[in-house]
């Protein structure tokens, strides 16, 4: 397992090319039979496409109970996005890969408070933010 790039460094130029990312499961996005998961790593983001058409379907079942800061290595192809649907807020928003294989390295629970987003973090009780500061000590 060793990654051939970081997840903010993907650009219209790595088109075509094959890459391995590893990183904390961002985000779980299925919309009409597509799942998309945005890797994070300590560099960025980046959006990885899982097609159950050009999957086998253990894999894709397996991507659809990933977890947020659930922590997968993918290999995929990267492409460009369709137009309409890049994103100018990140670096690698043009892009996307469209994954071909999928392990996952760890498995997360279920979060007991949303690590990436500040404001409702900040709202949690401050006994669970200390029972959980490991997680605490994760967020921006």
């Amino acid at each position: 397992m060793k990654r051939t790039h970081h997840c903010n460094e993907l650009r219209p130029a790595h088109a075509g090319q094959t890459v391995t990312l590893v990183g904390w499961v961002h985000s779980r996005r299925d919309l009409g039979g597509l799942l998309f998961i945005d890797l994070r790593d300590r560099e960025g983001r980046t959006q990885t496409v899982f097609d159950p058409t050009d999957l086998p379907a253990d894999l894709f079942e397996s991507a659809t109970h990933l977890h947020s800061e659930s922590v997968i290595e993918v290999i995929g192809k990267v492409r460009a996005r369709p137009p309409g649907t890049e994103n100018s807020k990140i670096p690698t928003g043009q892009v996307e890969v469209l994954v071909q294989q999928c392990l996952v390295l760890n498995q997360a629970a279920i979060l007991p408070f949303p690590v990436d987003d500040p404001e409702i973090a900040n709202k949690v009780n401050e006994e669970l933010r200390l029972q959980f500061r490991y997680l605490d000590l994760r967020r921006p």
